[in-house]
């Protein structure tokens, strides 16, 4: 997640160079601004440095991003009179460091050195935490899988386990949306460094013809982002992808880990794989032992008590640097401050708006509650016949809907990252989505007393297609009374990916088979008179790319055929929502 901060100290001069400044209570800090690290391999990665100019050792924090160190002078400032070194650097490839920028390829080795290197630094007491979210987590968690010995910890925000799904793509499907709009950010960057090298008009006072001066032609840029097509190159979960999977790697984690998730955030489903993976097969007793989840509202989706179109409250609001800090006072200074009396489970509980804390997620008590789809052939739209209800169905009609790539079914807010203005992300009113006649719509009644759901969420559907791939999308939603109708969790299969995302399996043209599609996970009480819904369709556009239905290659193919669907819910095929219901 990247941040920006407007503070008055962007107004010193950012240079290789040392500046005493004020902050917090009158404590004095010292920035030192473009240090150097070299990596292994020569490359020379720059960093600023923000600790107190007293003298003596401190813990280090560290952060390595590629959204620009500059942008984190204020937490820098805060942590350090605080008591800490942190330290803020730029990844390979970005901004003030040398080097080729490739997503993920080289956090592993790049992050052990400099987190040997900061523990090596006069002022340091060997002791170095990470922090940081969204791609700031993804090396957080590629350098815990190298096992640096002087990492202590790391507190990794709303990031991912496995690059390919739950970043890339999802249940097979490209994260078109997400994939586009970050990486067009991130090539801004390169452009500019390219531009950079170009400036320098003494290089090609020599060259002929002059029409051909470099930094006027139009620059090549289909090598701004390699990295891209190569997502494209590799649907399937390959090699390619395992070299870096977090969750092919957790016994390699040793350290503990405090997860910061986020119900809409487009990475919830890593962040909670990650708090699992570790505790149960992380590296060292005190990984397993000590790990630690906290679950807020939004993550990328938006921050605050506002997310989306609702209001969560004031309990919502959250200082998230203090709540990293206080960990880290624990962890790496040994504070008694309480933390160590904590649940290791803290989760905001939507419809309630108020905090709990839990022994284990998804919380012991949880108990699945299926609801099964029923309706007499006629769940399209709003205007449709379909119900849901804990009554598994005996023999009823199917329904049926066209999926058209030419039209598909639209996004309408969600997990989506990058770019707010042009796709609004969070908790917004479906009931435009829902008056489509390609998505079919199944309510309960009006609950007579509150009901609560923590944990997994998935759908189990028995579906066939005219095509011989398509894909299969399903949404949870709450009606309040006045009809709004908030999304709070969603996901896609691929039909070809309904078995494996390594080995794809086209269909057979209107044989039915069981997909199972997953919808992460959520916490949310169902008030009084509220309903619950389930929306099927066959795309969500733009987050998800379409499918085109002819099983080309995704990346390449701009041929299209359309697909009739359908939707079974009888005693043979029982397509059902599987809920964790949790009582009190």
């Amino acid at each position: 997640m990247k941040k920006t901060f407007v503070c008055l100290v962007v107004l010193l001069a950012w240079g290789f160079s040392t500046s005493p400044v004020v902050a917090g209570q009158n404590s004095e800090v010292t920035i030192e601004h473009g240090m150097a690290a070299k990596m292994r391999d020569g490359v020379v990665l720059r960093a600023d440095i923000y600790r107190p100019k007293t003298q003596g050792k401190f813990p280090v924090l560290l952060q390595r991003t590629p959204y620009d160190r500059r942008n984190e002078v204020d937490f820098g400032l805060k942590a350090a009179a605080r008591g800490y070194v942190v330290i803020i650097q730029d990844v390979r490839g970005r901004f003030a460091s040398e080097g080729e920028w490739y997503p993920f390829k080289y956090e592993s080795q790049d992050g052990y050195d400099t987190v040997e290197w900061a523990a090596s630094l006069p002022y340091s007491n060997g002791k170095v935490g990470m922090f940081g979210g969204s791609y700031v987590g993804a090396t957080q968690m590629l350098a815990a899988i190298a096992s640096p010995p002087h990492l202590a910890g790391i507190c990794p925000v709303v990031t991912a386990s496995n690059y390919h799904d739950g970043w890339t793509y999802q249940g097979g499907a490209f994260e078109q949306w997400f994939n586009e709009s970050w990486t067009s950010g991130l090539a801004q960057n390169t452009l500019d460094r390219r531009v950079g090298e170009n400036a320098n008009a003494l290089r090609w006072t020599t060259l002929l013809p002059l029409t051909d001066y470099p930094l006027f032609v139009q620059p090549e840029t289909t090598n701004l982002a390699p990295y891209f097509r190569d997502w494209l190159a590799h649907p399937d979960y390959d090699e390619y992808w395992k070299q870096w999977a977090i969750e092919e790697h957790f016994a390699k984690v040793k350290v503990p880990a405090f997860h910061i998730a986020a119900w809409y955030d487009i990475f919830l489903g890593g962040s909670l794989r990650n708090y699992l993976g570790i505790q149960a097969h992380g590296g060292s007793e005190a990984a397993r032992n000590r790990q630690r989840l906290l679950v807020i509202i939004g993550g990328h989706a938006g921050s605050g008590r506002k997310v989306g179109d609702v209001d969560f409250g004031p309990a919502a609001d959250l200082d998230l640097d203090e709540v990293q800090l206080r960990w880290y006072d624990h962890l790496l200074k040994g504070a008694d401050n309480g933390v160590e009396k904590e649940k290791p489970v803290r989760i905001f509980v939507m419809g309630k708006n108020q905090w709990r804390e839990e022994d284990a997620w998804p919380p012991s008590r949880v108990r699945e509650a299926r609801y099964y789809l029923h309706s007499a052939g006629k769940a399209n739209s709003l205007r449709g016949d379909g119900t849901l209800s804990t009554t598994a169905p005996e023999s009823e009609a199917t329904d049926k809907y066209v999926y058209d790539p030419a039209d598909p079914t639209p996004t309408d807010g969600g997990p989506l990252c990058c770019d707010p203005w042009h796709l609004p992300a969070g908790p917004r009113d479906q009931r435009p989505v829902e008056n489509r006649d390609d998505v079919l719509v199944y309510t309960t009644p009006a609950f007579d007393s509150d009901f609560e759901v923590t944990g997994p969420v998935s759908a189990e559907l028995y579906a066939s297609s005219s095509a011989v791939d398509t894909d299969f999308t399903a949404k949870l939603v709450e009606v309040w009374p006045n009809g709004f109708a908030q999304n709070l969790a969603e996901g896609i299969v691929r039909a070809r990916y309904r078995n494996s995302q390594e080995k794809p399996e086209f269909m057979n043209p209107n044989e039915i088979y069981k997909f199972s599609i997953d919808l992460w996970a959520t916490s949310n009480v169902f008030l009084k008179g509220h309903k619950l819904r389930l929306e099927i369709s066959s795309s969500n556009f733009p987050r998800f790319d379409r499918n085109l239905n002819t099983g080309e290659d995704q990346g390449r193919s701009t041929r299209w055929v359309k697909a009739t669907n359908m939707v079974y819910h009888d005693r043979v095929h029982p397509s059902a929502l599987v809920l964790p219901g949790a009582p009190e």
